[in-house]
């Protein structure tokens, strides 16, 4: 048995954190729990996980992460509640600015379960998956 009990939440710094909180909260329907206007940072949550926005310092100055070439975090991926909620976030996702879409829902593996890929605004890979029933 591990001795850790799952993911309590994920950090990631992004070149603007408004713009990344706003995709978060108004395309994704988190919500704000918190926030650190010094640092500055911001605290969102999807009523199980809980995200981590900061701001980077000299964004213009920061190199994008390349998953091929980089060691770090690769993307991360959320859990949606089914193939039709993972195709209206698809729809939504096909018009919210700064987000780019790497491929749209399909078979994960050959299936039943279904997955999309796609970069928040700042570019950080995150994925969907909608797991068979």
């Amino acid at each position: 048995m591990a001795l850790t009990q799952g993911t309590h939440h994920i950090g990631l710094t992004v070149p603007d954190i408004n713009t990344t909180r706003d995709f978060f909260v108004n395309v994704l329907e988190f919500q704000q729990v918190g926030e650190v206007p010094d640092y500055p940072a911001y605290f969102l949550s999807d009523g199980t996980s809980l995200l981590t926005l900061w701001q980077a310092t000299e964004p213009d100055h920061a190199i994008p992460f390349n998953r091929k070439t980089n060691i770090g975090l690769h993307h991360f991926a959320f859990k949606v509640d089914g193939v039709e909620i993972l195709k209206a976030i698809y729809r939504k996702l096909k018009t919210a600015p700064g987000v780019e879409i790497e491929f749209a829902p399909e078979l994960l593996g050959g299936g039943p379960t279904q997955h999309m890929m796609f970069a928040i605004p700042g570019g950080i890979r995150m994925e969907l998956t909608a797991p068979a029933r």
